[in-house]
């Protein structure tokens, strides 16, 4: 959206990135599961795992969000407005369920 800025060296698969938001340099947004065997993506709404039905589907980026350098969101990741991730941060919503 409007005002919102991807440094260089970022991977952003597949996303929806808000108004005003800044990836730093080095983030990735990933879109897509190969290390596991059910690789369709799944987000978590109200502690509710929900099914995209999707083999990619990156992040959505609310407005306002600040994306720390070689950040990573894993596939599926539902940022809410203003969040803050740090360098480095690894967000996964979803962990594999064993």
């Amino acid at each position: 959206m409007e005002h919102s800025a991807v440094a260089h060296f970022n991977f952003v698969g597949d996303s929806l990135i808000g108004h005003d938001v800044n990836i730093e340099a080095g983030a990735i947004l990933a879109n897509h599961y190969n290390e596991r065997e059910d690789d369709i993506v799944y987000v978590r709404i109200n502690g509710q795992r929900i099914s995209t039905g999707m083999h990619k589907l990156g992040a959505v980026v609310g407005d306002g969000c600040r994306i720390g350098a070689n950040a990573v969101l894993s596939p599926g990741t539902l940022l809410p407005p203003r969040s803050i991730v740090k360098r480095l941060e690894l967000i996964e919503q979803d962990p594999e369920e064993k």
